[in-house]
């Protein structure tokens, strides 16, 4: 039977994670995508409040599969260097926490320009964090996003193809390519030799509305189909964006019923979630 393992931005729920872990409990999530926690986001922690983080998590049984990180949503032309330290600091806490993964974009593009006119600039800087983070134990997983050089999938197969398996793969969005009008299944195709971790979230072609998974023209069941049949036993990361389609607290009952979505499309294809 193929497997998964259930994981998800918890901030949705709630910006405390007292609250995120109670919910989470009733569903019997035990992962957590990090990314903003008791109102502020996770890479703008120092070590020592990172550590009791960790201490609650710890007590709860819940684990993080990646630092949702916002590395790489700032303007291609802007100032490299303090984001660079801002990487550094972020890998320290994924060390810390003991995960695996810190979830990353590569550089939002300026209105009306091509991106790929922005190729090497993007490739030096992702090959600088991939140089750092070599031998750490952490892999820096790219997210397809609005707006970024890998908004699309032959882009972002073209970064993907100029870094180092070992240290660089990616995520797969499939809402975020239906936003960006790109087809789905065709990115799939493309990327999926070189995807290790999925968001889980749908949305509507026409308006770009995100909507639970399998409501919308992301294709999540043809794609998830053909991820285990491909051997996946990674991370699927519930995304929800059901209040106002971008991130926000939709609250427990969002979460809820992205969950569910995810769920019953897991038990038609008899995959096994834990």
């Amino acid at each position: 039977m193929a497997k998964c393992i259930i994981s998800g931005f918890a901030d949705e729920i709630a910006d405390q994670l007292d609250r995120q872990l109670a919910t989470l409990e009733k569903l019997g999530v035990r992962h957590i995508e990090m990314r903003n926690v008791n109102g502020r986001n996770f890479t703008d922690y120092t070590p020592a409040e990172a550590g009791e983080i960790k201490k609650q998590l710890d007590a709860a049984g819940v684990k993080l599969s990646a630092v949702g990180s916002p590395l790489g949503k700032i303007g291609i032309r802007d100032d490299f260097a303090p984001h660079m330290d801002k990487f550094k600091r972020t890998l320290e806490l994924a060390q810390l926490m003991e995960t695996g993964y810190i979830r990353m974009f590569s550089f939002f593009i300026p209105d009306g320009e091509n991106p790929d006119d922005y190729k090497e600039a993007v490739l030096d800087r992702w090959y600088r964090f991939q140089e750092y983070a070599k031998g750490s134990g952490v892999i820096l997983l790219h997210e397809n996003e609005k707006g970024i050089y890998g908004d699309h999938p032959g882009r972002c197969r073209t970064l993907l193809d100029a870094m180092d398996w070992d240290t660089v793969r990616g995520i797969f969005d499939p809402a975020n390519f239906v936003q960006c009008k790109a087809d789905t299944l065709e990115g799939f195709d493309l990327l999926q030799d070189k995807t290790v971790y999925m968001h889980i979230k749908d949305a509507v072609w026409e308006t770009g509305k995100v909507v639970p998974s399998g409501q919308g023209d992301g294709h999540l069941e043809e794609i998830l189909s053909r991820l285990f049949a491909g051997g996946f036993e990674g991370f699927l990361s519930l995304e929800p964006h059901l209040e106002t389609g971008d991130i926000a607290v939709g609250g427990p009952e969002k979460f809820a019923i992205a969950h569910k979505a995810l769920m019953e499309i897991l038990d038609k294809l008899g995959v096994e979630a834990r």
